[in-house]
């Protein structure tokens, strides 16, 4: 994975994009199948758990979310022939697996494709017997990417309530709970369709906390549904007035007794795990801020700012040459009428008030930043030179084109993973030489 012509102004700099690319990288599905995946003769093992596939006339891969076409080809390449086939959906595609069909989807707000896919993996689950093993390959995004509107909603629906709550900056828990509570295939419902099969989640978390249930609103974690959370969160943000009248006449609906092994098989652990070996490679110290940093992008590169700042100023809560890693995920509320995304607006906001010689590095590891097509971007003090037109800018949400137009983003188009955003501010000290040749 490279991005394209990142911003190399100093060794600050190139440290940065390495901890990103490296982060990236370890959190491939191939990464993650080769770490957490074996295959020993009939039996095949994810992590602590076996599955002798002598008892089963066809093994399957079905699910959807942002790399899931990546996730599907590791397991065909780890299964062999032992694959029987399958559908995944995906919104980009990052590889070609000749035993599993690969449809494409919209992203982040669902469309005629997600509908479409949807109903194919449904489709192909119905059709499973109690001699089917399903590898259910699930990725972040999966919840716009499988939609499968339940009785009485239509796509437009679904499509109008998630732009409302993304827009209003709400939580991916709060989006989930009201995506679960109209849908089909989310929380369990691919499982209780594949039953009686034998369901195995292989799951790419993009959520704080690794909560397979919010992984892609949980197809393969059966989930009591309560209308009456869902209108809540609807009624908070005051979006989707056709789906709070839908909810208003809905039932609850009770889990269902489908048994499902859920197997996270990568995580924005692995990408930070991974930047921080190449910060220890180069003789800096890594600081772990937190794995399950959310809330506003704008606020939260304000603070990441401000702990350098203080690294920088009084070696607290670590002495420099050191460097910050952080992951999770923060969201926009959207204001303005400009182009940008979390990750930009969060560099952005960290920018105006970064230390001297300090650089800050965010991307979404998707390699999409909100609808951009931009990952992220790198900056460094000098990026803000008039932090009132910086402060207008991100009040405007254009992030995009401020950045742009400084050399900042970063650009690497869909990388075939997704564990969420990833955060790396470098703090040199002068008592420090970088060292070179890193690749």
């Amino acid at each position: 994975m490279t991005f394209a012509d990142p911003p190399t102004d100093s060794p600050a700099h190139e440290l940065a994009v390495d901890c990103l690319t490296a982060g990236i990288e370890a959190s491939l599905p191939t990464r993650a199948v080769e770490r957490h995946c074996r295959l020993e003769g009939e039996t095949l093992t994810i992590r602590d758990t076996e599955y002798d596939l002598s008892a089963y006339d066809e093994v399957l891969v079905l699910g959807g979310g942002k790399g899931s076409d990546h996730l599907a080809a590791a397991l065909e390449g780890l299964l062999g022939e032992k694959l029987t086939g399958g559908v995944v959906v995906t919104d980009e595609r990052t590889a070609d697996p000749d035993r599993v069909t690969v449809l494409n989807g919209e992203h982040p707000s669902p469309g005629e494709g997600s509908v479409a896919g949807a109903s194919a993996v449904l489709e192909r689950a119905a059709a499973a017997t109690d001699r089917t093993l399903v590898l259910a390959a699930i990725a972040g995004g999966g919840s716009a990417l499988l939609c499968a509107p339940a009785e009485g909603l239509t796509v437009e629906n679904l499509r109008t309530v998630t732009d409302g709550l993304l827009d209003a900056g709400a939580s991916i828990d709060e989006i989930n709970t009201v995506r679960r509570a109209c849908s089909r295939i989310k929380g369990g419902g691919l499982a209780a369709a594949a039953a009686p099969a034998t369901v195995v989640g292989v799951l790419v978390s993009d959520v704080v906390g690794d909560d397979p249930a919010v992984i892609a609103s949980g197809p393969t974690v059966p989930t009591e549904t309560d209308p009456e959370v869902a209108l809540a969160v609807l009624e908070r943000y005051g979006v989707g007035s056709d789906v709070r009248s839908w909810l208003a006449d809905a039932a609850p609906t009770k889990a269902t007794d489908t048994a499902v092994d859920n197997h996270i098989v990568v995580s924005g652990r692995d990408a930070i795990d991974a930047a921080r070996d190449v910060v220890r490679e180069a003789g800096y110290e890594p600081c772990v801020l937190s794995t399950r940093i959310e809330g506003e992008a704008s606020e939260a590169g304000r603070f990441h700012a401000a702990v350098a700042a203080e690294v920088a100023d009084l070696g607290d809560p670590i002495e420099p040459p050191a460097v910050l890693l952080s992951g999770g995920e923060t969201t926009v509320t959207v204001t303005g009428d400009g182009d940008g995304g979390p990750n930009c607006e969060f560099a952005l906001a960290g920018a105006v008030d970064l230390p001297p010689d300090a650089v800050l590095a965010a991307i979404d590891t998707d390699g999409g930043d909100g609808s951009t097509d931009a990952a992220g971007a790198v900056v460094d003090a000098s990026t803000v030179t008039d932090p009132t037109t910086a402060s207008d800018v991100l009040a405007n949400n254009d992030s995009y084109g401020y950045l742009d137009d400084r050399g900042a983003l970063l650009r690497c188009g869909a990388t075939g993973t997704n564990v969420n955003d990833l955060r790396v501010v470098v703090i040199p000290g002068s008592r420090h030489s970088f060292a070179s040749g890193r690749s």
